[in-house]
């Protein structure tokens, strides 16, 4: 009985220990794994043993793509201008040996050299620069960022700047300039018009020059459209335009706008008599 409950002891033992021993890592994850505190390898993914009590899984090492959100508050620009700087950085781990025995909190580590990379990044940049150059400076912060934590086993995939935050005041002294900039090309582009059409009248008035019957066909189709809506439209001629198409004096303007009238009225029919 006494040697029974001792193999039954003994079995139980055994098992537990089996049990303490057997570990799955999952197919994203890697077991750091230390032997009376040495470090002895890299385990997983799936199924392996570790000897209870003298080996131990001292970290389990994620290698997902991880999203690390960092801000920079209150930092001084190249041209001093404070801005409140909101970014996010993608990163792996791609050495787990390096993340797990050259750093102790890899994932804080990874935040605050994000940070200070960061405010160095926007004390180098001018605002004006930063609000139109995103691209450039999140290729400066990765580079700057991945030269920082290259000796941790971590690769920096990429680093994108969300949002950029100016003073209230600033941001209407901004607009102010915008819209003054709108106003100088409004005028610049119509004064650039007005130079054109006036080269085109100089280059028509050669053209008519020499031509005094062109001249006049134009000015009667002139009139003639100003005359045709048949709306109580007045129209301001010039005597000697009237004198250079033949027109007489102002009695005959008047009788043209008559008959033009009288040509666009439709005709009037007279009711028939009843029988």
């Amino acid at each position: 009985m006494d040697l029974t409950f001792i193999v039954v002891i003994i079995l139980i033992i055994l098992v537990i220990l089996i049990a303490m021993s057997i570990k799955i890592a999952n197919q994203w994850e890697r077991a750091v794994v230390l032997f009376l505190g040495k470090f002895v390898g890299i385990k997983g993914p799936g199924l392996f043993f570790i000897v209870p009590f003298l080996s131990r899984v001292a970290y389990w090492i994620d290698l997902r793509v991880n999203t690390t959100p960092f801000n920079a508050e209150q930092t001084l620009t190249k041209d001093t201008v404070p801005v409140n700087v909101d970014a996010v950085l993608f990163w792996q781990v791609v050495d787990v040996e390096k993340a797990a025995l050259e750093v102790k909190d890899y994932k804080g580590s990874v935040s605050l050299a994000s940070q200070t990379a960061l405010r160095d990044v926007i004390g180098k940049t001018y605002l004006s620069d930063m609000l139109t150059g995103r691209e450039a400076t999140d290729a400066e912060l990765q580079r700057l960022i991945g030269s920082r934590v290259s000796g941790w086993g971590i690769k920096i995939l990429s680093v994108e700047i969300r949002d950029v935050i100016i003073p209230g005041p600033l941001q209407d002294a901004m607009s102010m300039q915008a819209q003054a900039e709108r106003e100088r090309q409004a005028r610049v582009i119509l004064g650039d018009s007005e130079r054109q059409i006036a080269e085109k009248f100089e280059l028509a008035a050669k053209s008519y020059e020499n031509n005094p019957t062109a001249l006049h066909l134009r000015a009667m189709n002139m009139l003639y459209e100003g005359l045709k809506t048949g709306n109580a439209t007045i129209v301001l001629v010039p005597s000697t335009a009237l004198e250079s198409m033949n027109l007489g004096a102002m009695t005959g303007t008047v009788a043209l706008a008559k008959t033009i009238i009288a040509e666009e009225k439709p005709p009037v029919v007279q009711p028939k008599d009843s029988q």
